[in-house]
């Protein structure tokens, strides 16, 4: 089965051939996944819009182990320019079930004046094609059209077929007492005969008539219907599409949702660990607030329990002093009581000091979360 081939309206002839065909389903749909029947559809549109003398088909193929599928094929030519000529290669590029995924089987189809050139770099005698793009096949952006550009450019280098001369069939020699094939018309019972033969024409006449116009009646409806068809089938395909896009769009919406759910767990357990510590600090200190002094010096109230806590302190307040001190030399530069170079001295050598305090304070919150993982996996333990 072909698309019709009438040139003014080719391309959407093509259009809704590929449409009927491969929205078919059930024993008649072709073996071809559904997710990638769309992108098989635009393949075959790009290539037919570049190369005209190709033609979408649907044909028998018959595997090595003598299985028979239906299948697409692009059955014509693609041209060969050589030494300023060009010349039309007939080719069949069928479309097997594996389909973009896999490569294409691609066949040199010889007219019955032409042979295949032995030994060919590219064709075996059986006109199989073999290619390195064939080879080297990536899915999904490897295509039919960059497919019959090369195997233009590979015809043009090594030309796959030659013509040969055919012998010209002997002429038909008169036969001995040809002028007595006819038996002689009998006399007897001619108007009889003639009378009967004339009833027998207007009777058949009459029945070609009707059959005529019952076949024309009936190809009116199958041409409204498969017109319908068609635009369903066209429907369906964008459909798809749309679809593919929407699934593609749910994924990455999905996966980003799934990083975020990693994200918003590995941030509850830091701060669950942070509650059994503050819980755990004020069971602990909860009876010393009851034995504290009314006059009790609020600098002194709390001391360092280690010399990691010391150290951290120490820290942290050294840090925020010198962010007061940047500040205030910032408002006294702004006022114009520090001048510009001393301003840029002192705001380096305290930043310089700044990063240091900042840089041990960081590797001793690490060193003090390790024990605090520690001291709680270990009250989990026992």
């Amino acid at each position: 089965m072909a698309p019709p081939g009438t040139d003014p309206a080719k391309m959407q002839q093509i259009q809704h051939f590929l449409s009927s065909v491969l929205s078919q389903r059930g024993p008649s749909a072709l073996p071809y996944a559904e997710t990638t029947k769309w992108l098989i559809r635009q393949h075959l549109l790009n290539l037919i819009a570049s190369y005209a003398s190709l033609e979408p088909k649907t044909a028998t193929f018959t595997h090595n182990d003598g299985r028979s599928v239906i299948l697409l094929q692009a059955d014509g030519t693609v041209p060969m320019p050589f030494q300023g000529v060009s010349y039309n290669i007939p080719v069949v590029i069928w479309l097997l079930e594996s389909y973009p995924s896999r490569p294409p089987c691609v066949y040199v189809n010889p007219t019955r004046d032409m042979i295949i050139k032995r030994p060919h770099s590219n064709v075996s005698p059986s006109g199989l094609v073999s290619l390195p793009y064939l080879h080297n096949w990536v899915y999904p952006s490897s295509n039919l059209l960059d497919l019959a550009a090369q195997l233009s450019a590979a015809f043009s280098r090594d030309p796959p077929l030659y013509s040969q001369r055919r012998p010209q069939p002997p002429s038909p020699s008169p036969s001995i007492g040809s002028g007595f094939s006819r038996p002689p018309p009998s006399p007897y019972g001619h108007h009889q005969l003639q009378q009967q033969q004339q009833t027998d024409d207007a009777a058949e006449v009459y029945k070609k008539n009707a059959i005529n116009k019952m076949v024309e009646m009936i190809h009116v409806d199958l041409v409204t219907m498969r017109s319908a068809r068609e635009a369903e089938a066209e429907g369906l395909l964008c459909l798809q599409a749309g679809l593919k896009r929407r699934e593609e769009e749910l994924n990455r919406g999905l996966q980003e949702m799934v990083d975020e759910k990693e994200t918003l767990e590995q941030q509850l357990q830091v701060i669950a660990m942070n509650t059994d510590f503050l819980d755990s600090w004020i069971i602990e200190n909860q009876t010393k607030a009851k034995n504290l002094p009314l006059g009790l010096d609020v600098e002194n109230a709390f001391e360092c329990i280690g010399a990691l806590s010391k150290q951290m302190l120490d820290c942290t307040a050294s840090d925020l002093a010198i962010e007061d001190t940047v500040y205030s030399m910032d408002k006294s530069f702004r006022d114009g009581s520090l001048p510009f170079d001393q301003y840029l001295r002192n705001v380096r050598l305290l930043s310089r000091e700044q990063f240091f305090h900042r840089a041990t304070a960081e590797k001793v919150r690490a060193t003090q979360m390790e024990a605090q993982v520690a001291s709680i996996a270990a009250r989990l333990h026992s």
